[in-house]
């Protein structure tokens, strides 16, 4: 005897049958959507992979070429990297690379390019701020206390705040503007984490301007007071 679904079963069927010939399609089409951007997303994964592994390639070639003196390897590396890795952490390394081989070689203009391209195209906002405050050194070496001056007072991370306050310092000083100075080194003292060393370096620039570090001239007062 040829079994039956009972009502009930029958019923739900029904219903299956009724919602997916009304949904059916468009679920299809989400489902084949999501699927569609899970590969994608796999394969801007794998390009990513790949894009890195070659970029740090050219960047290996970059310190190589910057380690023999090779400015022409140098420059074609660099210039390779620009044009096809811009957005990769090696383009911004390989950029202070070569920044630091061209302010060893007294090559300034060539060093401002490298650190300003890096400042304008890299993606990381730590390579960013650290092409800033190289740039920034280089235009102090130039004499253009005011261009310098401008690049400090821009936008940087909150970790490279005590650095630039400092840099900041150093640019106000060759200014003889020294009140302002102060101002920054102590700004600097503030920010600068206690156990890193350089910290004692602006405390010593406070110093040579007639100042004691925020800590040593509240301690004066107190003894002062007593």
């Amino acid at each position: 005897m040829a079994t039956h679904l009972d009502l009930e079963e029958q019923e739900q069927l029904d219903q299956i049958k009724h919602f997916w010939s009304k949904w059916g399609t468009p679920i299809t089409g989400i489902a084949i959507v999501v699927m569609g951007s899970f590969a994608a997303w796999n394969g801007y994964q794998f390009w990513q992979q790949r894009q890195a592994l070659q970029a740090s390639a050219l960047a290996d070639v970059v310190a190589v070429a910057v380690e023999s003196g090779d400015q022409t390897r140098v420059a074609q590396a660099f210039d390779a990297i620009k044009a096809d890795y811009k957005g990769t952490l090696q383009a911004g390394y390989a950029a202070l690379l070569v920044a630091q081989s061209a302010v060893n070689a007294d090559k300034l203009p060539e060093a401002k390019a490298a650190l300003q391209w890096a400042a304008d195209s890299t993606k990381d906002e730590g390579y960013q701020a650290a092409a800033k405050l190289r740039l920034a050194a280089v235009l102090m070496q130039e004499k253009d206390l005011d261009a310098a001056a401008a690049l400090l007072r821009g936008s940087f991370p909150a970790e490279f705040k005590g650095l630039v306050a400092d840099r900041l310092g150093d640019v106000l000083q060759l200014q003889d503007k020294s009140s302002e100075a102060v101002a920054a080194y102590k700004e600097a003292w503030k920010l600068l984490d206690p156990q890193v060393d350089y910290r004692t370096l602006v405390g010593f620039k406070l110093n040579a301007l007639g100042e004691a570090t925020p800590e040593s001239g509240t301690a004066i007062s107190t003894e002062t007071n007593k």
